[in-house]
C-alpha cells in the first residue's frame, strides 16, 4: 500500500471497517420497542439499532440482515426477537458468529417480557463494547474502499453542481482502485443506451438495458417516477431532466458491474445497483424511499454514502457514515450543520467543479480516517427495511476474471 488513508478494524473474513459499532437489531416491529429501549441506554457511543419490521420471512430481508450484521463497520450484535416471527433468526446467529463477531440472541417471550429483556440486553452490549475495545487495527488505502452514491430533495443545483462534483470524486476513487456504487434506477430513465454504452461488455450493456426496462415497467405499475412535488417546487420539469443530473453522480469511468441489493462488487471499478424488484408487482412493494436505498448501498459492503441535495436532507443512516454534497448555497447557508460539502461555490464561482470533486474525494479519506460526519454528529440513525423479490445476478453482471 502507498496511499494510506486510515486504520482500520480488521475482521477475520480480511476486510477492513471504518468504524466499529455494536449493532441491536430488531427482527420484528413487535421487537422494536425493546432494541430502541436497548440503544437508547448507550447514546453518544457506538451502538447503532436497525431492524427489519415484517412478521413473515422474505429473503431479501433475510440477506439484506445478514450482509449488514456482517458490515466491516460492525464489531458486535445484538438479536432482539419477539419470539413468533417468521425471521430466520437461529441461522442469522449462526451466521454473525461465525464471522467471528460477538453475537447474542436475546428472545423476549421467553425472556420475561420487555422490562427484563431491556436490562439482559443492556448488560450484554456493555460486554459487547468491551470486546471489541482491541479488535485489530491495520492500514487501509484507497482501494481498501467501498463508496454508495444516492441523491435526495434533488432541486436544479443537485444536476447543475453537487451531483457533477460528486462523479469527480468517483472518477478518482476509481482511478486509485476503490469501489464505487450509484443506483437509483428509478431516476436513471432515459439514460439506457448511455450507460449500455459505458458497460464493460457489450453483455452487461444488454444486462443495464433489461434492468432499465423492468424500472419503466415498474414505475408504470406504480402510476408514479421518482419525481416528487418537492422536485418540482426546485425547479425541476421532467423525470428526464431529473435523470440527466441524477447521472452526473456516476462519472465518466467504465461501468464494471451490475449489483442488486447485498451484492458485494468483487473488484476495484464503478458499479450500478439495481434497486427495482424482479418480477410482478407485489403488496407490501415499495416506492422510491432515500434511507431504504442507502440500506441497501450499505448492504453491498459500503463503507460510507455520498449523499447530493439541493432542497437539503438531515438524514443519515445506521452503520456507515452519509457525507452530505449541498448544491444549492443558499440551502447550504440555512442548513449548515448538515452539509459537509458546499458544491453551490461552482454555481457562485468560488469554486471549480474539480475542486470541489477533490474536496468530496478527500473527505472520504478523512471520514474513513475517522472524521465524523455532519449527520453522525448530530446523532442520525435513520433506516428502513421493506419487503422486497431479487432473483440472483447472473455472470454478465460481474467483471470478467483474469
Amino acid at each position: 500500500m502507498t496511499d494510506i488513508v486510515a486504520q482500520g478494524y480488521l475482521r477475520q473474513d480480511g476486510r477492513t471497517g471504518i468504524r466499529n459499532t455494536v449493532l441491536v437489531a430488531y427482527l420484528v416491529e413487535c421487537a422494536r420497542h425493546v432494541a430502541q429501549q436497548v440503544a437508547i441506554r448507550f447514546a453518544g457511543q457506538p451502538v447503532q439499532m436497525i431492524g427489519f419490521p415484517g412478521c413473515y420471512q422474505n429473503d431479501y430481508a433475510d440477506l439484506m440482515m445478514r450482509r449488514l450484521c456482517t458490515h466491516p463497520n460492525v464489531g458486535a450484535v445484538l438479536l432482539v426477537s419477539l419470539g413468533c416471527e417468521s425471521m430466520h433468526r437461529d441461522d442469522l446467529l449462526r451466521q454473525v458468529r461465525a464471522s467471528g463477531r460477538p453475537a447474542e440472541l436475546l428472545v423476549i417471550q421467553s425472556n420475561g417480557g420487555t422490562l427484563r429483556s431491556i436490562e439482559a440486553g443492556a448488560a450484554w452490549v456493555v460486554q459487547a463494547l468491551a470486546r471489541i475495545a482491541d479488535t485489530p487495527r491495520v492500514p487501509m488505502a484507497t482501494s481498501d474502499l467501498v463508496v454508495g452514491t444516492i441523491c435526495g430533495g434533488s432541486d436544479t443545483t443537485s444536476g447543475l453542481a453537487a451531483n457533477p462534483a460528486l462523479g469527480i470524486a468517483f472518477d478518482l476513487l476509481v482511478a486509485a482502485g476503490g469501489r464505487a456504487i450509484f443506483e437509483e434506477t428509478g431516476e436513471l430513465i432515459g439514460l439506457e443506451q448511455v450507460m449500455a454504452r459505458r458497460a464493460a461488455t457489450p453483455a452487461l450493456g444488454e444486462e443495464i438495458l433489461a434492468c432499465m426496462g423492468k424500472t419503466v415497467d415498474y414505475f408504470r405499475t406504480l402510476g408514479q417516477s421518482s419525481f416528487a412535488i418537492g422536485n418540482a417546487e426546485g425547479g425541476l420539469t421532467t423525470i428526464e431532466e431529473k435523470s440527466l443530473g441524477a447521472y452526473a453522480k456516476s462519472g465518466r469511468s467504465r461501468i464494471a458491474g451490475l449489483l442488486k441489493p447485498g451484492d458485494i462488487p468483487p473488484s476495484a471499478g464503478l458499479y450500478l445497483l439495481d434497486i427495482v424488484p424482479d418480477g410482478p408487482m407485489m403488496f407490501g412493494f415499495p416506492s422510491i424511499n432515500d434511507n431504504g436505498e442507502i440500506a441497501e448501498l450499505i448492504a453491498c459492503g459500503c463503507h460510507v454514502v455520498l449523499f447530493s441535495t439541493g432542497r437539503g436532507s438531515v438524514v443519515g443512516s445506521a452503520i456507515s457514515p452519509v457525507v452530505k454534497v449541498c448544491g444549492n448555497p443558499r440551502t447550504f447557508r440555512a442548513m449548515a450543520d448538515d452539509m459537509d460539502v458546499n458544491a453551490g461555490a461552482i454555481l457562485e464561482r468560488t469554486a471549480t467543479l474539480d475542486e470541489v470533486g477533490r474536496r468530496i474525494f478527500d473527505l472520504i479519506h478523512e471520514v474513513a480516517a475517522g472524521s465524523p460526519t455532519r449527520s453522525e454528529a448530530l446523532g442520525h440513525q435513520e433506516f428502513v427495511l421493506s419487503y422486497k423479490s431479487f432473483t440472483p445476478i447472473g455472470p454478465d453482471c460481474l467483471p470478467r476474471q483474469a
